[in-house]
């Protein structure tokens, strides 16, 4: 076994550990961590193939912003932010299952009949996969898609500024114990201190 092999077989076992650690991760931190497991995996799979410029971009855009974003929005969240209730989650379970199912079922078939002969592809320009042809592909015919890309990660931050400001303002809406004692004493007391309640303010 080569040694290209080898740095192949750790870059797709670490892809898959962390996309599983992403989806069963409880804690979303953990899930974050995952995720930037994966994305560095697969930037070592680019490496496998001689894309150097794609690998660099999977570091720089998806583990150096992509991930950081996701970071920023559980730190506003919190990372024991609210979850589904058991039946939301049952069925989200569900339907990711019978997906991936109808995905499978789909894409079986079509490799059983894929043909083992390889298909010869057109030489390729010398200036194909560059940083020159990249930047001008994304800048013309890519520049809509590019700008909806970046409005759809501000539009993601807004959204979770919106709900942790709608979190913290339901949080502060709710009285608080100012007296010193009542704060001292708040929640439930001691059986035997039952039949003496504490005073009221106004009776001090």
């Amino acid at each position: 076994m080569s040694t290209g092999s080898i740095f192949f077989a750790v870059c797709s076992i670490a892809a898959l550990v962390g996309a599983i650690v992403t989806v069963r991760a409880r804690n979303p931190i953990r899930g974050a961590v995952g995720l930037l497991a994966t994305i560095l995996a697969i930037a070592g799979l680019f490496l496998k193939l001689d894309a150097q410029f794609l690998a660099a971009i999977q570091i720089i855009v998806y583990a150096g912003a992509v991930v950081v974003l996701f970071v920023f929005v559980i730190m506003l969240l919190g990372p024991d932010a609210e979850r589904p209730g058991p039946g939301k989650a049952r069925a989200a379970r569900w339907f990711g299952a019978g997906l991936t199912a109808v995905l499978a079922g789909v894409a079986v078939p079509l490799v059983g009949r894929a043909s083992a002969t390889p298909v010869p592809f057109q030489p390729a320009r010398i200036e194909h996969g560059s940083v020159e042809a990249v930047g001008h592909l994304i800048f013309t015919t890519g520049l809509v898609p590019f700008e909806l890309a970046t409005a759809l990660l501000v539009v993601a931050v807004v959204g979770a500024v919106a709900v942790a400001r709608a979190r913290h303002a339901e949080r502060a809406g709710k009285p608080a114990v100012t007296h010193a004692t009542r704060r001292l004493f708040h929640g439930p007391l001691h059986p035997r201190d039952a039949e003496r309640p504490l005073p009221k303010e106004g009776s001090r």
